[in-house]
Parts: structure tokens; C-alpha cells; sequence
């Protein structure tokens, strides 16, 4: 079975930013001590979308992207699209941010 994430693309003058999370925690919340990060439906809750070539493809056209997620975090790291040191973890669930200058 195909693994699948929500994907949400949001536009600023020239800036994209796309929001990409895990289907299993849209909705959820998670914290570490100070830590916080909510999945909330507003940012991430776009289209559902299959975990492949064109989605990472889309994802290498932002300007900033945000992932959450064990699934996507694993597919991006697997891809050589971020590097594991650049993995938060809040709760037990990975985060990424990526902001190309």
C-alpha cells in the first residue's frame, strides 16, 4: 500500500511555502518538554498525496518547507532531501524545516 501524506501549498508575493504531514497525525498534537507542534488542518490540511517523485519534485520548487512526520521525515532522508541532523523531534515525531536563500 502506498503511503500517503497531506500536502498544502501556501503563497506569499514570490514566496511558497508547502506544508507536508503524515495522513495518520493531521489533527494532532505533540510536545517535548517546551516543545510543541500542532498538525493543525489549517496548515497542513491540503491534498492527500502518494509519497513520491512528483511530490518531492513539488516539495524541491518551494521556497520553505515544513514536514511532520515519521513517514515523509524517513522518505526525505532516504531521498538525500535533508539530513538526519536535521531532524527535530517533538514527541517521538520527527520535524523538518527547510528554508532555501
Amino acid at each position: 500500500m502506498t503511503k500517503r501524506v497531506y500536502v498544502k501549498k501556501h503563497i506569499k508575493g514570490s514566496i511558497t511555502l508547502i506544508a507536508v504531514c503524515d495522513e495518520n497525525i493531521l489533527g494532532k498534537t505533540f510536545r517535548d518538554g517546551v516543545l510543541k507542534i500542532e498538525v493543525k488542518h489549517s496548515f497542513y490540511g491540503g491534498e492527500l498525496r502518494p509519497i513520491d517523485d512528483e511530490l518531492f519534485e513539488l516539495l524541491d520548487s518551494a521556497n520553505i518547507v515544513n514536514m511532520v512526520g515519521k513517514e515523509i521525515v524517513e522518505e526525505a532522508i532516504r531521498r538525500g532531501f535533508v539530513p538526519r541532523s536535521g531532524v527535530l523531534i517533538i514527541g517521538g515525531v520527527p520535524h523538518v524545516q527547510i528554508v532555501k536563500l
